[in-house]
């Protein structure tokens, strides 16, 4: 009779990325899918998407706007009512003292089991691995490990009564030989229903949804699902 000890379970998860629609891309059917399993669920989007627009009469601050709203009617599609933006330049986004201290303040603030993250790495995928994308997943990484668990990091954030909080496990969006492959049959329609919402993006979603389909049912065939999504993980503690 083995005596090793389960998991706890996964109770809050927080998902750090770049953009607006980022989330959903990466990982919408996982998220619906925790939701539904009574996961807790929470959104940090680090820039508003101000750039993301090739209409010239449109401005940054109308954009900024637009996205946000966007982002928030996604959200709750999905089933996740808490939606944090941080606002940090579109386009822009440097590994700073500031931002690393915002993250760090956004995990000791919801104080997830797991963090959901984009892929730190430049890959052939241009649109995934975005200057953005990296460089927020590399800032939360960081903050994972070591200044969101460490009570002498950003010691403002312990007056403001953020007590450290370590985090146990992290999934970073993965499409090459992933470690995790999660099953989204039951919920990739909620998944496109959710990046519908983000109409400012798209000229064209119907190719949009069938692209996004295409590539599920490839993940998926990683498994024998009909459609997936994938990650790599790290495991700091169970």
């Amino acid at each position: 009779m083995s005596d090793s000890k389960q998991p706890a379970p996964i109770r809050r998860v927080l998902v750090v990325t770049a953009h607006p629609d980022d989330s959903e891309f990466g990982a919408g059917g996982t998220v619906a899918k925790l939701v539904r399993e009574g996961v807790q669920v929470v959104y940090c989007i680090v820039t508003s998407g101000n750039k993301g627009s090739g209409d010239r009469n449109m401005t940054p601050e109308r954009l900024a706007r637009i996205r946000e709203e966007e982002q928030r009617n996604a959200a709750r599609v999905l089933g996740v009512e808490t939606v944090e933006f941080l606002g940090f330049p579109d386009c822009e986004v440097e590994d700073t003292r500031e931002s690393r201290m915002a993250v760090t303040a956004a995990i000791r603030r919801h104080r997830p089991d797991r963090l959901i993250v984009q892929n730190p790495h430049r890959t052939k995928n241009l649109g995934a691995s975005h200057r953005d994308h990296r460089t927020v997943a590399g800032i939360a990484l960081d903050c994972v490990y070591p200044l969101a668990r460490d009570h002498m990091a950003f010691p403002e954030l312990l007056a403001q009564g953020l007590e450290p909080h370590k985090v146990r496990e992290v999934y970073m969006m993965w499409w090459e030989n992933p470690e995790v492959v999660v099953d989204i049959s039951e919920t990739i329609d909620l998944k496109i229903k959710a990046l519908a919402c983000h109409a400012s993006q798209f000229k064209d979603f119907a190719a949009v949804e069938q692209r996004v389909r295409e590539r599920a049912a490839h993940y998926g065939t990683l498994k024998g699902y009909a459609y997936a999504e994938t990650f790599d993980t790290i495991i700091l503690e169970r």
